[in-house]
């Protein structure tokens, strides 16, 4: 279904992706006119987004389909505290050198999701850009004035810092940057509308207080709103983003094409239908049907869309064949699974070709299961993790059970 203006704010929440609003029917009717605009904020603490990070990304995709303005704010500014909310520490301090790298890389990662040119291109914007010259009695005086202290020490986003007793003044100025944001980007740019986590439901409050609150100082007319979306928590109460091998990242060089598959499949049963809800335009109803009567399926068809939409076509397909040929493999040469792997010919470490032909979810599990005698190579045991492994062909085992032939070409 083409998403329009008519329709956006009906496919959010029959996709089940609005949690909380300051002001939902006026939400509504924002989300049917030509003059929205919505920002969503990063922080750059990472050099790539991992999937927990791109549930905003995925609705501002939305939005920009609908022919709404996006602008992505990137916190190089608010980075430099950290965002308390949830931690039971304070946030280390990244230098401002690894910062901007950390900017450049995510803004390649968002270009996943947004078109940055063309009609209707989104932009990026860094809040270093208006805080760099902002000085610290001004800004404290112009917007500091407005938040109280006890009704910010009430807020959930600084309950675990509080309960371990550590909260710090320099982050509770956290607070005050991000509402700042949002009153900078109605002034540049017409901004009327903030999207984030629930988790970020006060900082956004606080923006849009903040805004009604200067229309008072100044007369102005500024009309401004937030929404969030519901979190994407495992049954633990974590967020999503994340396995026990690591973090499901957007960047390609940053995991293999099997890895971001398998971390995809991964996902626990609770999560699947808010991942069909973000990642993939598939009907709702088609997607609950299918998870309530087949969840293998279900999570096959899930860790193939979303490789497909993150990584393209190709990658998608050769991570699903890699799945099936490791755990579909026999023993027998003839009608064994295979796959094709060119720098076998060149030679190459054994444990990045097991990751690589996808035998081994990773490097150090190959490195692991040779420790423990369990990786054979044309039936002969490997005992070193350096081997440099060259042929045309080979058949490369897990265990007794799964087997792979692996060619040049």
């Amino acid at each position: 279904m083409e998403i329009t203006k008519q329709n956006l704010f009906d496919t959010l929440v029959e996709r089940g992706l609005i949690k909380q609003a300051t002001d939902i029917d006026k939400i509504k009717k924002m989300m049917s006119q030509d003059n929205l605009v919505v920002y969503t904020g990063t922080d750059p603490t990472a050099d790539s987004l991992h999937i927990g990070h791109c549930v905003p990304a995925c609705i501002m995709r939305r939005f920009q389909m609908a022919g709404h303005k996006v602008i992505i704010l990137v916190g190089g500014a608010t980075a430099q505290i950290g965002d308390p909310t949830g931690r039971t520490e304070m946030r280390k301090m990244l230098a401002k050198e690894q910062l901007e790298k950390n900017i450049e890389a995510i803004k390649a990662s968002y270009s996943k999701f947004l078109r940055f040119d063309g009609p209707n291109p989104a932009i990026i914007v860094n809040n270093a850009d208006w805080f760099k010259n902002y000085s610290y009695t001004d800004f404290m005086r112009e917007v500091g004035v407005h938040f109280n202290v006890n009704k910010m020490l009430t807020n959930e986003i600084y309950a675990n810092r509080l309960d371990e007793g550590g909260l710090t003044f320099f982050e509770m100025g956290y607070m005050l940057m991000q509402a700042y944001d949002f009153l900078h980007l109605n002034k540049q740019y017409g901004c009327n509308l903030q999207w984030g986590g629930s988790d970020q439901w006060g900082n956004i409050v606080a923006g849009v207080e903040l805004g009604r609150k200067m229309n008072f100082v100044d007369g102005g007319n500024r009309d401004m709103e937030g929404i969030t979306n519901p979190l994407l928590l495992t049954p633990e109460g974590k967020k999503m983003g994340k396995t026990e091998k690591g973090a499901i990242w957007i960047d390609n060089s940053k995991i293999s094409a099997y890895d971001f598959y398998q971390g995809i499949y991964q996902t626990p049963d609770a999560c699947v239908e808010m991942m069909f809800a973000l990642f993939t335009d598939r009907p709702m109803q088609e997607v609950r049907e299918l998870i309530k009567t087949d969840i293998v399926k279900a999570k096959k068809m899930l860790s193939y869309e979303i490789t497909a939409f993150i990584r393209g076509k190709q990658d998608a397909d050769m991570a699903q064949k890699a799945s099936e040929d490791v755990f579909a493999g026999s023993g027998s040469s003839e009608n064994m699974n295979s796959v094709v792997y060119t720098q076998l010919a060149d030679g190459v470490n054994v444990c990045e070709l097991a990751a690589a032909v996808g035998i081994c979810a990773s490097r150090g599990e190959a490195r692991r299961l040779i420790a423990q005698a369990g990786i054979s190579i044309d039936g002969n045991k490997i005992t070193d993790d350096k081997l440099v492994v060259k042929a045309d062909e080979i058949v490369i085992s897990k265990g007794k059970k799964i087997h792979l032939k692996v060619t040049s070409k």
